[in-house]
């Protein structure tokens, strides 16, 4: 099993050193569900709701959620983003979040893809909970990410 990157040979919680680390194109791909009731779920669609256009609502809160991540994260680097897409689209029982980020520097931005994914589906349960307290939020998880000394990396099971 290899070394945890944010401990210290004395097992305390450390930053990592990314300074003699080479800047390399990075992007990262995380997704997640809101699974809600099908009259939620049509309520959410049609832009009806006391609220608003709850997709694009969440999907500026999974942009700024991402630009933030170092704020909410305690050992996350922060990072000048050159991109970040959030998506909201129609899923089989809810609201899927895809969100895509990307940045040019010595490390990865999957925390500010999973930051930004979970903070969307946050903001759909938020703005939909009084049609439906039941929602779950599932399946949280990097997609897929590129750059850096490990590479590629994608997800078996999609």
């Amino acid at each position: 099993m290899s070394r945890l990157t944010h401990m210290d040979d004395q097992g305390r919680a450390r930053m990592v050193d990314v300074s003699d680390k080479p800047a390399t194109v990075r992007e990262a791909v995380a997704a997640g569900l809101v699974r809600m009731a099908p009259e939620t779920l049509a309520l959410a669609l049609s832009g009806g709701g006391k609220k608003g256009d709850v997709r694009a609502v969440a999907e500026i809160a999974g942009v700024m959620a991402a630009k933030k991540t170092a704020d909410l994260i305690p050992l996350c680097h922060p990072l000048a983003l050159s991109k970040v897409v959030v998506e909201v689209s129609e899923a089989t029982e809810g609201l899927a979040v895809t969100a895509r980020v990307k940045t040019t520097g010595p490390t990865g931005v999957e925390m500010e893809a999973l930051t930004a994914v979970s903070v969307a589906c946050l903001t759909l349960y938020d703005m939909l909970k009084a049609a439906d307290k039941a929602m779950t939020i599932e399946g949280v998880r990097l997609v897929s990410k590129t750059g850096g000394a490990s590479g590629a990396w994608r997800r078996d099971d999609g």
